[in-house]
């Protein structure tokens, strides 16, 4: 199964056009396939009296997203890089005005993230321009999902992440479950927004189905910022990437139980024969006490005793003589 795996940058190069590059070769040496940032243009998506989230009250909202936004240049030559280092250039657009400068700038594909899937007209034009599109659900209820998911339609590929917006996701709040929910309710690719503390909620999601994994990435986690403290340092989320891909090629790998020619010469080592426990003369009849059970298992297998109890021997036969077909009479 290919997996694909996107690392968010989002906001941890805190307004530095060198630290977003660097990010990008990073997440790229570590084994992601597609980069993803955020466009921010403040005046156009944010009050000056709006909030800052429960987890990062380092700065004003406006202030800060004027700070750490990059122009329509930057993020030509950001694109640029992804392609010099061969990941997919991706961006979540927080205004009309943000997909205007995507569309200049070229983007691939959008991500939709959470706190805009009922923001209808940003969807709307999203899907106007035919081109694959990722759909964060960590705020929504099944009601606003299914609006977002329909204005989404007559757009290009869809795909629908699991997601869950707490910094970070407690373990009884990743939604697994709900994985294999949206397959049956929308019959989309679906994949997983990771806001999880280590490994194993993405592994797990990978198992049940999912394609896609969404991971922040920084350089420390003492970073300033909204994102860095809850992203996953580069040692980390290169075993992360690994670990997603290896469940892929297990998951495209299927085994078939009954074909045992792998293991032709394991068996023979390690299996058991039946053996005869006692030296026996030819007209014995064979009862249980006759019989023994001992590596190799390259002779009659001891799943088969119940076929010789009860048979006549036809042969003389010494201890510990692996016994065949041949030794009975018929």
């Amino acid at each position: 199964m290919r997996m694909k795996i996107i690392a968010e940058i989002g906001s941890v190069h805190d307004g530095s056009f060198g630290n977003a590059c660097k990010l990008i070769e990073l997440a790229a040496s570590c084994g992601a396939g597609v980069v993803k940032f955020q466009t921010h243009i403040a005046e156009a998506e944010t009050l000056a009296d709006a909030p800052m989230p429960p987890y990062f009250k380092g700065e004003p909202r406006l202030d800060y997203f004027r700070r750490t936004e990059f122009s329509e240049n930057q993020w030509r030559e950001l694109k640029r890089v992804c392609n010099a280092n061969k990941v997919e250039f991706l961006s979540s657009p927080f205004s009309l005005e943000a997909v205007d400068v995507l569309e200049k700038v070229g983007v691939e594909s959008y991500k939709i993230p959470s706190g805009e899937v009922t923001n209808i007209p940003l969807l709307e034009k999203v899907a106007l321009t035919q081109k694959p599109i990722f759909l964060s659900s960590g705020m929504s209820s099944w009601e606003e999902l299914d609006r977002a998911v329909s204005s989404l339609m007559r757009g290009g590929h869809l795909t629908i992440l699991q997601c869950t917006s707490e910094y970070p996701c407690s373990a009884e709040r990743v939604g697994l479950n709900v994985i294999s929910e949206m397959k049956q309710r929308y019959g989309k690719e679906i994949g997983f927004s990771d806001h999880y503390e280590g490994f194993s909620a993405a592994f797990a999601a990978a198992a049940l189905g999912a394609t896609v994994f969404e991971k922040h990435l920084t350089f420390s986690r003492a970073m300033y910022g909204s994102d860095a403290a809850n992203a996953m340092e580069p040692n980390d989320f290169k075993q992360y990437c690994s670990g997603v891909y290896e469940i892929g090629r297990m998951l495209e790998s299927p085994v078939d139980k009954d074909d045992v020619s792998p293991f032709y010469e394991m068996k023979a080592i390690f299996e058991k024969s039946i053996v005869a426990a006692k030296t026996l003369s030819k007209g014995s009849i064979i009862h249980m006490d006759d019989l023994a059970f001992k590596k190799p298992g390259d002779g009659m297998s001891a799943s088969k005793y119940h076929d010789i109890l009860g048979k006549v021997l036809c042969r003389d036969v010494l201890v510990e003589h692996k016994f065949t077909e041949e030794d009975f009479l018929v």
